[in-house]
């Protein structure tokens, strides 16, 4: 790998010129032409009367995954342009241009799965038999069950527009409007103007006094944006409610539920399992608050570190550190993280202007991803780093799959990610001699169960009793306010001795608009992945191949007939995801046991 690696990605070899690029404006020119040309193939298609006559089809699906994948192809471009700079105005118009093009593809597909829907069943079933379509079959049946529970599709395409300007436009404008924050913070006595995601840094400060200063000023800015954010997430929230309402669905987790192929019950199931073990994670933040010095934690110091680590990591030390861990799981997993390190596949500069947060994005038509972050040094960082490794990891196991077989939910993107994430903690823990650093690295894979245990399950008490709200009418920042601290409060046993009010209005993921419930996917991922490691740990490196083939069928099954199919277990029984729990237990156990002596 080499040395000293690029602080910012390469994004030319995708697209030169940035959002001025020519050759962009071309693809982008050729893909219109393409939608409209597939328009035309669908207007002229009828369901096929007999086994034969789908054979009249396969060009249409063909150019409906690689206008598929040309769309990806061009909107994950211009969310890195976007990331890497929110002042970035051609970003801006581009990533609006792209969406009317995906909401115009959208339309099509709309009319595509109704002639799906009208396909008589015994046709159907010699369509979907069909070796050339087989590898698909799994996602042309979702299209097909999921068009017979919508409107008509004139209605489906309408609201598809509507939703350019509206639905997705305020999903647009929440971003401007973390843009426009600027967060005041006095640093080796000179005051600066930090961005959001410059801001959200200093919540994770080792000095207690950074932390309860910025903080104060973190809610303060959040509390002068509310009035915008309240607006925004009523009528993100408004949109998704008439929609449902329109087509016929009472319950708010179908959506998110169908996207991430799996059901109520192992929903419930996962969420019961965590909540029988939250004594464990009270007695851990109970330890933390002593501590500290503290009688009890706040929101801002549940993150806080313990322990010390040896400075802060180098970059170039946490990419060694990485690929070093990677290579005992699996070499093929290391060889591919050295590829993407080498290449010039990751941002992770710290500098202004940059939006908060880390993301990894694919690109199918050049099969290659980019990983984007803010490092800063931290055993957080590392650990960031590390999860959306897994992101590009997996992304790469599928690059030469159909485009439908590519499109995995969430949940299952959160699994690959967070076994990365583990591989990489679960060894420093292991590795560290000094009983200092040994405590500061446990506690950070415990702050991973804390996330998701506690702080993500109030994000879905939140966004589960918000909703419900809103069918009633609009709810307005006080009252968002309020269902916010509630949430928190029953999710973290009531344990802490403040809360984050404005929370709602600070975190993105409430304001996403392609995916709605953008919370419990993660904790499913998580515990998901912390089975998986469990499993690992039991069979040996043989398990690295069951890893690879689990992820490459999970665009094309179920949650639940994924792991039926390669693990040979019931997720809507508690035994897996009690196993997963047992793990968190006894990194929990292993803290309190090394600080006894220190309270």
């Amino acid at each position: 790998m080499k040395q000293p690696l690029s602080l910012t990605w390469e994004l030319e070899t995708i697209y030169a010129g940035g959002s001025s690029s020519a050759e962009l404006e071309s693809f982008l020119q050729q893909l219109d032409q393409d939608i409209e040309k597939l328009r035309g193939q669908v207007k002229d298609s009828v369901p096929p009367a007999d086994a034969e006559a789908t054979k009249a089809l396969d060009p249409v699906i063909e150019l409906l995954q690689s206008c598929a994948g040309r769309l990806g192809e061009a909107s994950q471009f211009i969310d890195c342009l976007g990331a890497q700079n929110q002042q970035d105005k051609g970003a801006v118009r581009l990533s609006s241009r792209v969406t009317g093009m995906r909401a115009a593809y959208e339309g099509i597909t709309s009319q595509f799965d109704n002639l799906l829907r009208q396909t008589p069943d015994d046709v159907w079933e010699a369509w979907v038999n069909r070796p050339e379509i087989a590898p698909i079959a799994f996602v042309l049946n979702e299209s097909r069950d999921l068009a017979r529970e919508k409107m008509s599709p004139e209605l489906e395409m309408l609201a598809l527009e509507l939703a350019v300007d509206g639905y997705h436009g305020w999903s647009d404008h929440y971003e401007t409007i973390v843009s426009s924050i600027r967060i005041p913070f006095e640093e080796d006595g000179e005051e600066k103007l930090l961005s959001v995601g410059q801001a959200a840094n200093k919540l994770d400060d080792a000095d207690p006094e950074v932390r309860a200063l910025m903080f104060r000023k973190w809610e303060e800015a959040w509390s002068g944006a509310e009035e915008y954010a309240a607006d925004t997430l009523n009528h993100l929230a408004g949109f998704r409610l008439n929609l449902y309402k329109n087509r016929g669905w009472d319950d708010v987790l179908k959506e998110p539920l169908s996207i991430n192929r799996m059901s109520q019950d192992t929903l419930t199931t996962m969420w019961d399992v965590i909540i029988r073990n939250k004594p464990v994670l009270v007695s851990y933040l109970e330890r933390k608050a002593k501590l500290l010095g503290k009688d009890s934690l706040s929101w801002v110091d549940v993150d806080a570190p313990i322990g010390k680590l040896s400075g802060k990591i180098p970059y170039d030390k946490a990419a060694e550190d990485i690929v070093e861990q990677f290579r005992k799981f699996s070499p093929k997993m290391a060889e591919f993280a050295e590829h993407a390190f080498d290449k010039d596949w990751i941002e992770v500069e710290d500098r202004p202007g940059k939006r908060p947060g880390g993301f990894c994005v694919s690109f199918p038509e050049s099969k290659e991803s980019r990983i984007f972050m803010t490092y800063s040094g931290t055993a957080s960082n590392v650990s960031t780093l590390a999860h959306e490794l897994g992101h590009a990891y997996h992304s790469y196991l599928l690059k030469d799959l159909p485009a439908f077989s590519q499109n995995y939910a969430m949940n299952v993107a959160e699994t690959a990610s967070t076994f990365a994430e583990i591989i990489v903690s679960d060894a420093q823990v292991k590795a560290a001699t000094d009983v200092e650093e040994k405590l500061a690295l446990l506690e950070v894979k415990i702050q991973n169960s804390i996330a998701f245990f506690m702080n993500i399950h109030s994000r879905f008490l939140f966004e589960t009793r918000f909703y419900e709200k809103r069918k009633t009418g609009l709810v307005n920042a006080e009252e968002l306010s309020a269902l916010m601290v509630e949430a928190q409060k029953e999710a973290f046993c009531g344990i802490l001795s403040e809360y984050h009010p404005h929370f709602w209005a600070a975190k993105l993921h409430f304001y996403i608009s392609d995916v709605p419930f953008y919370n419990f996917p993660y904790t499913v991922g998580y515990m998901f992945s912390t089975g998986l490691y469990r499993l690992a740990l039991q069979e040996g490196q043989s398990f690295a191949d069951k890893y690879d083939s689990l992820l490459r069928d999970t665009g094309v099954m179920t949650l639940e007939n994924l792991v039926q199919k390669h693990l040979g277990v019931d997720l809507s029984q508690p035994d897996f995801w009690q196993g997963a729990t047992d793990l968190m237990v006894a990194d929990i156990q292993e803290f309190l046991e090394m600080t006894e002596q220190l309270v």
